[in-house]
C-alpha cells in the first residue's frame, strides 16, 4: 500500500526536467498524507494539485474518499470506484520517496524507501472530477502492486513507479491497450531501491519536517 509519501525537490524542476512546464506553488513535503494536495501530470500533459482520495464520479457523498486511497493494480480495471478513471484518468504522481511500515516485536517500524539515485518518479495514479458538490472536486487514487524483494519483508504491497519509458503509454487519453496498460503496473526494480528505518514522529500527520526521513543510526 501507500499511505505516505514525499516531493522533497522543487516541483517545478522536476515537472521541466520531465517535459510538462508548469507552474505550481507547492512546498517541500515531509510527510505527505492522504485527503491532502498532490500534484499530478494528467492526459493532455497538464500539471496540477488535486486532493489524495479519489471520488468517483457517480459518487453521492465525496467522504467515498477517504477509503480510496490506494487502487489494487489487479482489480484496478474491473473495480466500480476505479474502471472509469482507468479508461479515461489515468495520470502521474510526482513524487521522490515513500513510507512503509514493518512488525518488529508488536511495533509497527517506519521505513523511508526511495531510489538509490535519489531522482524524483511517478506513481501510476488515476484522476477524476467530481461534480455533485457545491464546487467541483478533482481527485486521485495511486496504484498498488506486489512487493518488489526490496519491499517483501517489510510489507506485501508497493505502489506502482513507473519506468520513465512507460510515463507517456500510461498517460496516452487515446490508448485502448488495457492488456499493455495493466502490464506497466508491475513492481519497480528491487536492485534500484533502497529502504531505511526511520524514527517514528512520521506516525504523525503533524509532523512535517526533514527529521522525517533521517535514518535511525543517524539520531
Amino acid at each position: 500500500m501507500c499511505g505516505r509519501f514525499t516531493l522533497r525537490a522543487r516541483l517545478n524542476d522536476i515537472l521541466a526536467e520531465w517535459g510538462y512546464e508548469h507552474a505550481l506553488e507547492y512546498a517541500e513535503r515531509y510527510n505527505i498524507c492522504p485527503s491532502q494536495q498532490i500534484s499530478i501530470v494528467t492526459g493532455d500533459r497538464t500539471a496540477k494539485l488535486v486532493k489524495w482520495g479519489l471520488v468517483p464520479a457517480w459518487a453521492d457523498d465525496a467522504k467515498i474518499g477517504n477509503r480510496l486511497t490506494n487502487a489494487r493494480a489487479e482489480t484496478v480495471a474491473e473495480k466500480p470506484a476505479f474502471r472509469s478513471a482507468f479508461k479515461k484518468g489515468r495520470c502521474l504522481v510526482v513524487a521522490d520517496g515513500f513510507y512503509e511500515w514493518k512488525s518488529v516485536d508488536g511495533k509497527k517500524q517506519p521505513y523511508f524507501i526511495r531510489l538509490k539515485s535519489e531522482e524524483p518518479f511517478a506513481f501510476a495514479g488515476l484522476t477524476e472530477r467530481w461534480t455533485k458538490g457545491e464546487s467541483p472536486l478533482e481527485t486521485a487514487v495511486i496504484i498498488t502492486t506486489e512487493a518488489n524483494a526490496l519491499m517483501a519483508p517489510i510489507h506485501d504491497r508497493m505502489p506502482v513507479i513507473l519506468p520513465r519509458e512507460a510515463r507517456e503509454l500510461w498517460l496516452d487519453p487515446e490508448f485502448k491497450g488495457k492488456d499493455q496498460l495493466l502490464a506497466l503496473l508491475r513492481p519497480y526494480a528491487d536492485d534500484e531501491m533502497i529502504a531505511t528505518p526511520v524514527s517514528t514522529i512520521v506516525n504523525s500527520p503533524k509532523n512535517e519536517s526533514p527529521e522525517c526521513i533521517v535514518p535511525l543510526n543517524s539520531l
